[in-house]
């Protein structure tokens, strides 16, 4: 998407800028507060089964994201992760581990 230039700044420019201006002059409870009021407006208008389907929605997304990924490795081939395991590395060091 091209950027619209006038007066010698993009309008992603001006957006951003303004929103900066918006922080640092209202603060995070701003945020806190306009996000909570659209939440609750969203419940009111549309109901408890709004927030069911979509959570149904995001977990068989999140489904369908781990399948992808399982199925991205061929049947009888090793992941680089199983092949670690299968070497008797470790699954994750972590800088306590280093320091003991």
């Amino acid at each position: 998407m091209a950027a619209e230039k006038k007066g010698g700044m993009s309008v992603r420019e001006a957006g951003r800028k303004g929103g900066q201006k918006v922080r640092d002059t209202r603060g995070p409870e701003f945020y806190k507060d306009i996000g909570k009021k659209g939440g609750e407006t969203i419940r009111d208008t549309r109901g408890h089964e709004f927030y069911e389907e979509i959570g149904h929605k995001g977990g068989q997304k999140v489904r369908e994201l781990i399948e992808a990924g399982r199925s991205s490795v061929e049947p009888g081939e090793a992941s680089e992760e199983d092949e670690l395991r299968a070497e008797g590395a470790p699954e994750e060091e972590t800088d306590a581990d280093e320091r003991r």
